[in-house]
């Protein structure tokens, strides 16, 4: 491990986060995707983090959307400055458009953005009557129920929904899958090439322990920063340049040739 190994900004909420941190201990696998998660757990800082307040999280998500950490860590900073209070879903659900498009302008889609946070802060009202009740329901109630209120939200897919099940609600088990987990996934052989998100989901989830699918996810997605790229993997540079070498078939990628695609137009 290196001496700080954990991104100080990352949708986790990292350790400042407000989320109570869960840990684990890496063991002997019963899985090759367990396997991958422990060996990201060697390189990594083997923890997760549930807790965290529910529509804050939603919102925090929405703008992570087709963006990076980067730029959506100073929109939620901005959105919190302007709206923040007693009731976010409430100040929100308000909130004049335009001026809602302009502070959260650096996460990018922002108009579209905008319509979608208002929408769900809308619905939060309707349904649950205030942010807090919101925040009670994820947390104690059950992730199918939970996961299918999220869903019906508009703009909300089950990567969001999943991540405010896992960093909210504290749920065990739940794998959320973005573009660097779906391609990662592939890539290695654990999941089918042609696999959409929600198949990959379901793989992970099946083949890695509850306790572990929370680091699996953020730990997947700074392996696919640092190493499995979508365009130059390192494992170009040799076997020796990727920790997880000896545990990838490398579907997609031609190492003599140079040649990356994505998994599902392998041939495979």
């Amino acid at each position: 491990m290196s001496d700080d190994p954990e991104p100080i900004e990352n949708i986790s909420g990292g350790v400042d986060g407000g989320g109570m941190a869960a840990e684990f201990t890496p063991a002997d696998a019963e899985t090759r995707a367990e396997e991958v998660v422990d060996r990201l757990g060697e390189l990594y800082w083997q923890k997760s983090y549930g807790g965290q307040d529910a529509f804050t999280c939603l919102v925090r998500t929405i703008l992570s959307q087709n963006t990076s950490d980067v730029a959506s860590q100073p929109a939620h900073d901005a959105l919190v400055e302007r709206y923040g209070g007693d009731d976010l879903a409430e100040r929100l659900a308000k909130a004049d458009h335009g001026e809602l498009a302009d502070t959260i302008h650096a996460a990018g889609l922002y108009n579209q953005k905008a319509t979608v946070i208002t929408e769900s802060a809308e619905r939060v009202l309707a349904n649950f009557g205030s942010a807090a009740a919101f925040d009670e329901f994820v947390r104690e109630g059950e992730p199918s129920e939970v996961r299918d209120e999220l869903l019906e939200m508009n703009g909300v897919g089950p990567k969001t929904a999943d991540c405010v099940l896992l960093f909210s609600g504290g749920q065990a088990g739940v794998f959320p899958v973005d573009t660097h987990v779906h391609r990662i996934y592939r890539r290695l052989g654990i999941a089918p090439p042609d696999a959409d998100h929600e198949e990959v989901r379901e793989v992970l989830e099946r083949e890695v322990p509850a306790e572990k699918c929370g680091f699996g996810h953020t730990a997947s997605i700074q392996f696919g920063r640092e190493y499995c790229s979508a365009r130059k993997p390192a494992c170009l540079d040799g076997p020796e340049a990727c920790p997880m070498a000896d545990l990838c078939e490398r579907v997609g990628v031609d190492v003599e040739t140079g040649t990356v695609v994505d998994p599902a137009e392998s041939g495979r």
